[in-house]
């Protein structure tokens, strides 16, 4: 379905930027259940539908009253995720969503990311520069070079049968052997 024409409201895609876009003077709950109040939702729904997010990204509802600043990183992240799913997107797009967090608290929530797409059947668009966010949660990488795009495949193609020089550079040289060794292996009969 083509979306380009139609309000921004009516697009059915949940976004989550780097940076978060969080409402500083609003409260946990207030900021997830933003999208849903200008939709025009009934305050009862938007309670049911943020209190059942939030159960499911573990927001407690002591967490749900604090104002965004009171939030550390990796609760922030968690908020902005639960503002975009709660309006039950057709597409989640995820905008290097855990590039500001430290190295520990990132793999924590790649799983919980991966649990959560999983659980909720929801297509995502994930992008980011991590190599190995890539390679771990994705079903189909697009490698992008200047705007363009070098190379799509599963993480297993991508990391074993790099088509360009590019791909193969920014995935990480272990996959990459030198046309030299290449044609010594192959004179002397050798597996590799």
């Amino acid at each position: 379905q083509d979306i380009t024409n139609l309000d921004p409201e009516k697009r059915e895609i949940g976004i989550v930027f780097q940076s978060y876009a969080l409402f500083p003077t609003m409260t946990v709950f207030d900021n997830i259940a933003f999208g849903l109040k200008v939709k025009k939702v009934s305050p009862e729904i938007i309670k049911a539908k943020v209190h059942e997010i939030a159960k499911k990204i573990n927001i407690s509802d002591e967490q749900l009253n604090r104002n965004i600043s009171e939030l550390s990183g990796g609760q922030q992240q968690r908020v902005a995720l639960a503002r975009a799913l709660v309006l039950e997107p057709k597409i989640l797009c995820l905008d290097e969503p855990l590039s500001n967090l430290d190295a520990k608290l990132r793999v924590s929530l790649r799983k919980e990311l991966k649990r959560l797409q999983k659980e909720l059947g929801i297509t995502t668009l994930y992008v980011t520069h991590d190599q190995e966010e890539a390679l771990t949660l994705s079903d189909r990488i697009a490698v992008f070079n200047n705007g363009f795009i070098e190379q799509v495949g599963t993480p297993y193609d991508i990391y074993n049968q790099s088509e360009t020089q590019f791909v193969c550079d920014f995935i990480g040289s272990i996959n990459k052997i030198s046309q030299e060794v290449l044609k010594k292996l192959q004179g002397e009969n050798k597996y590799f």
